[in-house]
């Protein structure tokens, strides 16, 4: 998707003039403190013709699979 130059930076002004404002009193003004700072550097890196940096992958959650020794998986005769 792409945006025009203005918009680029009516959107920027948006995001820093509430990055200005967010006073962080619990976990959910900290999780939105760090959405505002990304999206900042997103459209800074957008206004600046680089390509923004994709988020990482999502980290799994749980144990990781029991390996079995390859002597016992199935199908290994």
């Amino acid at each position: 998707m792409t945006l025009s130059k203005p918009c680029l930076e009516t959107l920027l002004d948006l995001v820093e003039i509430k990055l200005s404002c967010i006073e962080v009193w619990d976990r959910e003004d900290r999780y939105e403190l760090h959405c505002l700072e990304q999206a900042r550097r997103e459209l800074q890196a957008l206004a600046a013709g680089e390509a923004p940096a994709g988020r990482p992958a999502p980290r799994r959650r749980g144990r990781p699979p029991l390996r079995r020794p390859e002597a016992l998986q199935v199908g290994a005769c």
